[in-house]
């Protein structure tokens, strides 16, 4: 047993590379290449709605059927489904608004979260495991949103009669993520930009006590 450590050692000084280091090279070097291919190859995927909608839960159901309906449907049912119906004029490439366009990412850190949960629910699925989401794991944040709305020009009217962003005081960080109002797909009222009164003035309430509950 001695002799074979040794061997194993002397082996390692005088270059030559032992069966472990080798399949932890093999695999090292597959990784380098796979990365970037498979990092690639989903980008292309990802930029097809039906793609995003190809797979089949246990009961044959396509995976977001009711979320995607709502989004084709015109005049728009949601305010996902809104977005779905206006063109990107800065990519006249492909104008069409996608699924990914929200829900890709921001930056390299935020592409790496969503290819990683790709990576999972891709695993779940082949194995017979994955069912319809009831949340998102990692939910849009403000930087998803300000990819196209960087400011808040106005707006018009909102539900109760006022135009929230136009008031300096509401155009600041709130600590409220916009998603907290913007409902993304729930169905709503287009006049009311699909905002959910109850969800909104339980935000307000937050810092407005004319907004709280009367005990």
């Amino acid at each position: 047993m001695l002799a074979r450590v040794e061997d194993s050692t002397n082996a390692r000084r005088r270059g030559r590379v032992t069966l472990p280091a080798a399949w932890l090279l093999a695999a090292t070097a597959f990784a380098l290449v796979a990365a970037p291919v498979g990092w690639f190859a989903t980008d292309a995927l990802e930029a097809d709605d039906d793609f995003c909608n190809s797979c089949h839960l246990p009961d044959e159901t396509p995976l977001h059927e009711g979320i995607r309906a709502d989004f084709d449907q015109r005049p728009a049912a949601s305010l996902a489904g809104r977005h779905g119906d206006v063109r990107l004029p800065h990519r006249p490439e492909s104008p069409d608004f996608r699924c990914i366009d929200c829900h890709g990412g921001v930056g390299l850190v935020g592409r790496a979260e969503v290819k990683l949960l790709s990576v999972k629910d891709t695993l779940l699925y082949v194995t017979g495991r994955f069912e319809e989401p009831d949340g998102m794991s990692w939910p849009l944040d403000d930087a998803d949103c300000s990819q196209c709305h960087a400011s808040f020009p106005e707006k018009g009217q909102g539900f109760d009669g006022e135009a929230f962003h136009d008031q300096p005081g509401h155009n600041v960080d709130l600590g409220v993520d916009c998603v907290a109002c913007h409902t993304a797909h729930e169905r709503g009222d287009a006049r009311q930009w699909f905002l959910a009164p109850d969800a909104v003035r339980a935000r307000c309430a937050e810092c407005h006590v004319e907004y709280q509950p009367v005990p």
